[in-house]
């Protein structure tokens, strides 16, 4: 596992709150120098080849990028030539891990690259089962006035049976069952489930909408950002609630009832996936909340605070120590918050080694479905 090397790390005079700046050099030692250097992270829906975010030569084997507006927490970030198929690698060519900067106040931090991936080690391959179909490739989201990707998993004896299943609905599609689609890697629900199943003998439908990879931030948003835009997370859950779900229902053999319901998603996804419960509690009766990003929604405290007394689900968290350094604490609070003289039910899970990425989600997938199914699987 290549560890971020920095040669200097300088925190200058700041203000104690609010936004940051954060000078990055990277010092490329690689044998191929790169021609063009891009960073790309939590601060620009890990584009990788975004112009704003181009870094400067500064000499021939040093790149200079300054980040303004940084909020306090962990930084995550990667570098790359303009794609994921030019990221930065180890000197032999392994992947690395993201960066991790924690930001307190101005700083400037150094970095050395070792190597980048010219072309993909391994051509990828579709690795979906042959339980996982395409409900359509361009499902109209009448919300939002865009398309969509629907897949579906079911389960293995879904043809052989008569049976109705319960269904969990999960955002970020591309990133589910197929690593050919999946620019991270894949959860690899479609493998958990047909193992997880068969033990068990728990079945679910599990349903993917593809994210809208620039308008992600966007539509898995509840509250308007300065800087990310005009926040269409409502509208979003409008068409999964009102749209989606009843042509899942039509379509399939389903149980329609809350307790049958859950939606699940990391990051972003989790934050969507905890207002979808609290706007419709009567549809999603559980949440699959994974590293969320509440950092980007100010109003989460005073929403949930609002909301606890009101409704009776269940909420599953998950975050790892190795992401910002607030993520714990604010899954925390809204935990807090919800719990409080409350019907809800709760399962708090955090892993000291647990890192934001699809590799730690996979991971903590089967103990989400295990904890959901136990109750709601009847």
């Amino acid at each position: 596992m290549h560890k971020i090397i920095c040669v200097a790390f300088l925190f200058l005079n700041s203000a104690v709150f609010g936004q940051k700046s954060v000078r990055i050099i990277l010092q490329d030692l690689s044998a191929n120098k790169a021609t063009k250097v891009f960073i790309a992270g939590s601060f620009n829906n890990w584009t990788p080849g975004a112009a704003a975010y181009a870094m400067q030569k500064t000499d021939s084997n040093k790149w200079e990028i300054l980040l303004k507006d940084i909020p306090n927490g962990t930084l995550n970030f990667k570098f790359t030539q303009g794609s994921w198929e030019t990221e930065e690698v180890t000197a032999k060519g392994d992947n690395v891990e993201n960066h991790y900067l924690k930001v307190e106040s101005d700083s400037s931090i150094k970095i050395n690259i070792y190597g980048w991936k010219s072309q993909p080690l391994q051509p990828k391959k579709h690795t979906a089962s042959k339980n996982v179909y395409t409900v359509s490739d361009s499902f109209y989201v009448p919300q939002l006035n865009r398309y969509r990707k629907v897949i579906v998993y079911l389960p293995a004896n879904y043809n052989s049976s008569k049976e109705r299943y319960p269904v969990l609905y999960m955002h970020d599609g591309q990133n589910l069952f197929d690593e050919y689609f999946a620019p991270f890697g894949e959860w690899g629900i479609d493998e958990a489930l047909d193992t997880l199943q068969n033990l068990t003998g728990k079945y679910a439908i599990i349903v993917g909408i593809d994210n809208g990879i620039a308008k992600r931030i966007t539509e898995y948003n509840f509250e308007d950002n300065k800087k990310y835009g005009v926040a269409e997370g409502q509208l979003y859950i409008d068409f999964l609630a009102t749209v989606l779900k009843p042509f899942i229902d039509k379509k399939y053999r389903t149980k329609t009832e809350k307790v049958n319901t859950a939606i699940a998603g990391s990051s972003l996804g989790g934050l969507i996936s905890t207002y979808a419960v609290l706007k419709y509690p009567k549809t999603f009766g559980t949440a699959g909340i994974f590293s969320p990003a509440f950092w980007i929604a100010s109003t989460i405290d005073s929403v949930t605070k609002s909301v606890s007394k009101k409704i009776a689900n269940r909420f599953w968290f998950y975050a790892g120590e190795k992401e910002s350094a607030d993520m714990v604490e604010n899954m925390m609070m809204v935990k807090n918050n919800l719990q409080k003289n409350s019907k809800n039910n709760f399962s708090f899970n955090v892993d000291v080694a647990g890192a934001h990425n699809e590799q730690t989600w996979r991971k903590w997938f089967p103990a989400f479905y295990l904890w959901w199914v136990k109750a709601d699987n009847k």
